[in-house]
């Protein structure tokens, strides 16, 4: 890489906590996220477990001073990037900044509300349910509410998206065209998401169990999470503390199948493989994996498959915090970037909920429980639909 891209702030909303501080306490009482549907209307109440924020779109909106018509996916955002631009604690007017963020449900909570009123109601539904719809409408809100108009970006490909705005990001401020970049994602539980990975067969009626032989889905969730990058001027200028260094990436597709990765996990070993040749690290440098880690038949078997073919003898300690989280789709890539840095600044792993017994396919065995250990360097997977693979490295 040209030069070194410091993480100097962090911000999260998950099922697990409102804040960091709140994730962070979960994670050492090991405390689950997943639990029953409250916030929305649904036949699958009752029967498909979620990882809700704990926050309704009043409370939320109040919370950041927001219309609540505004969707759900634009409150979550704004909410974590917010408390990350806090916790940077950098003017970010004085600098070049931009903002990029992930999501694949975009303002979906809303618009598909809007029909049924509309053709209840003599065809005079809420239009601001609507005009919101567009995944870039989400980013547009975000941006605006922190005041950036340099450079504004979004991306979408699936569940990897939210690493590929924290690469796109940090490639930026590599060719000095930014100096900050508020990079990560946000998605929120809709039936949209919900009908259509129940019709996939790949939703799992109990909390989900990453890894574990007899896994039987994922649990959808929701949330955001975002990391405020900075060039090495910036952090040097501001004399902030680095959290982190993004010390490499790796994006790639395996074209395997449209919702499955390959059996022998050929776009998440290629991805993996990229983001340390640009890191410049050994495989014994890896201390800790936040796996993808859905808990599906195919994900778990295929990522395990990869994992244990690229570090070989050198498998260090790893877990799925989705266990925790749920599935959160595009934001789940910055949500677990936030909780790798977090490994990095409080020198943790965390536990793989509800693991038992290894999967026949691969001999993985995650992390158990929430340990306090030296973590000098993070690989985070996100791994989508359409076979796009993306990985990332987070070094103390």
């Amino acid at each position: 890489m040209k030069g070194s891209v410091h993480v100097a702030g962090i911000g999260a909303i998950t099922a697990i906590g409102n804040s960091v501080d709140e994730c962070m306490r979960s994670f050492r009482q090991h405390t689950s996220g997943i639990g029953s549907i409250t916030l929305f209307d649904s036949i699958h109440r009752g029967v498909l477990p979620v990882g809700e924020v704990k926050a309704t779109n009043e409370t939320l909106a109040a919370n950041v001073g927001q219309p609540e018509y505004i969707s759900r996916t634009a409150l979550l955002g704004i909410q974590a990037a917010r408390e990350a631009v806090a916790s940077a604690g950098i003017d970010i007017a004085k600098w070049r900044t931009g903002l990029i963020s992930a999501t694949t449900v975009g303002g979906m909570d809303r618009t598909e509300n809007f029909f049924p009123d509309f053709l209840q109601d003599n065809k005079k539904g809420k239009l601001h349910d609507v005009v919101n719809h567009a995944c870039g409408r989400s980013t547009e809100l975000i941006a605006d509410d922190l005041g950036i108009h340099h450079f504004i970006s979004t991306i979408n490909t699936a569940c990897s998206s939210s690493v590929n705005a924290i690469a796109y990001g940090t490639r930026l401020i590599n060719h000095g065209m930014l100096d900050i970049v508020v990079a990560g994602g946000s998605d929120a539980l809709s039936k949209f998401t919900l009908n259509g990975f129940n019709s996939l067969m790949i939703l799992d009626r109990e909390p989900c169990r990453p890894f574990d032989a007899s896994r039987k889905g994922l649990n959808l969730g929701e949330g955001a999470g975002f990391v405020v990058i900075v060039s090495q001027r910036v952090l040097e200028q501001e004399k902030k503390k680095s959290l982190a260094v993004v010390a490499g990436y790796g994006n790639t597709n395996d074209a395997y199948h449209q919702t499955a990765s390959s059996p022998e996990g050929r776009g998440s070993y290629a991805a993996m493989q990229k983001a340390l040749a640009m890191s410049g690290l050994s495989l014994e440098a890896i201390d800790y994996i936040n796996l993808h880690g859905t808990g599906t038949l195919n994900n778990d078997a295929s990522e395990g498959t990869a994992v244990k073919r690229f570090f070989g003898e050198h498998l260090p300690k790893l877990s799925s915090t989705k266990a925790f989280t749920g599935h959160t789709l595009g934001a789940s890539g910055g949500i677990e970037a936030v909780f790798s840095v977090l490994a990095l600044t409080q020198q943790c792993v965390f536990p793989n909920l509800r693991f038992e017994t290894a999967m026949p396919e691969v001999d993985i065995v995650p992390q158990q429980k929430f340990e306090e250990t030296t973590v000098n360097h993070v690989m985070s997977n996100s791994f989508g639909f359409g076979g796009n693979c993306s990985s990332i490295i987070f070094s103390k």
